[in-house]
């Protein structure tokens, strides 16, 4: 299993390595931070540029009986907005569970990360053309997408609780569980329910999450059980020590062993990327595959 691992364990040794021109300032910015940006900032641009063509597309062919219906009037388009939603993504969730955790979210403390995010932002609005996401071009993004939400999951996420200072805080699984939820998930939920995506002003709305079935998004659930995966194999807490240990034994691997040794942290990282990139990958091609895109025939 290692074996089969280590060419993800070496790329991710080789991303996260600090890379120029930001080391030219002092600034740690590796690989897979510009990559998980630009991927995200690209992402959030195909949603906005998806929501306005529907938009237009309903105010031509919607209609009542006896008059058109009347829609939301599009709004012009402002960085300020589109930069805002970028960073509510990205720090929506810390809004949140800090204050429960009584720590300070990672904006208070240093400004280099949402200046780089709003940059990228910048960068990307300026490209004259993004394309439409499709099934050629995002099973292979799957991978990526893997590796940047497992980076998330496993590394930046955890620490918030088993680093705290408190014992009924680093030792608890359900804050674990319930951090790595609210922290990957918030962020899309603020965006969702202030419409900032949508072509008209922002509007109260029913986030998707809420809909019928909105539960079984696959972004939603990943990020507690991949957090609680990644804290089973390392043992990050003793709950997820005590587990491990159990579900050997129940599998008859614990050979008399009194305790089953902890995953090292980097293979158990690599084993969370390739869950994720299955999972995504199994989304993109239910999402965009041929059953998806395969015209309904028409019944007389």
């Amino acid at each position: 299993m290692s074996l089969l691992l280590a060419p993800v364990v070496e790329l991710y040794r080789y991303a996260l390595q600090p890379v120029a021109p930001f080391t030219w300032f002092g600034l740690s910015l590796s690989t897979l931070d510009v990559v998980a940006a630009v991927r995200l900032c690209v992402a959030l641009r195909q949603i906005r540029e998806k929501l306005w063509r529907d938009h237009i597309q309903k105010t031509k062919t919607v209609h009542s009986e006896k008059e058109a219906v009347k829609l939301p009037e599009v709004e012009q388009r402002s960085f300020v907005r589109d930069a805002a939603a970028v960073l509510l993504v990205v720090y929506g969730g810390e809004a949140v569970t800090c204050p429960a955790l009584a720590i300070p979210p990672s904006f208070m403390l240093s400004g280099v990360v949402p200046a780089f995010y709003t940059a990228i932002q910048a960068a990307v609005e300026k490209l004259p053309y993004v394309p439409t996401p499709a099934f050629q071009n995002e099973v292979p993004l799957a991978a990526i997408d893997g590796m940047t939400r497992a980076y998330l999951l496993c590394n930046l996420i955890p620490p918030m609780v088993t680093a705290h200072t408190s014992p009924a805080i680093n030792s608890n699984p359900w804050t674990l569980l319930l951090t790595s939820l609210f922290t990957a998930n918030a962020g899309f939920f603020f965006t969702n329910l202030f419409s900032f995506f949508q072509p008209y002003a922002l509007t109260l709305t029913t986030p998707t999450e809420f809909l019928p079935y909105g539960w079984t998004t696959t972004d939603l659930w990943c990020a507690p059980l991949i957090t609680g995966l990644y804290a089973f194999l390392t043992h990050a807490q003793p709950f997820w020590a005590d587990a491990h240990n159990v579900a050997l034994g129940w599998l008859g691997r614990a050979d008399g062993v009194e305790k089953i040794a902890a995953v090292d942290p980097e293979t158990a990282r690599a084993v969370c990327a390739v869950v994720l990139a299955g999972l995504f990958t199994t989304r993109a091609v239910k999402n965009f595959g041929s059953a998806a895109v395969k015209p309904k025939t028409k019944v007389q």
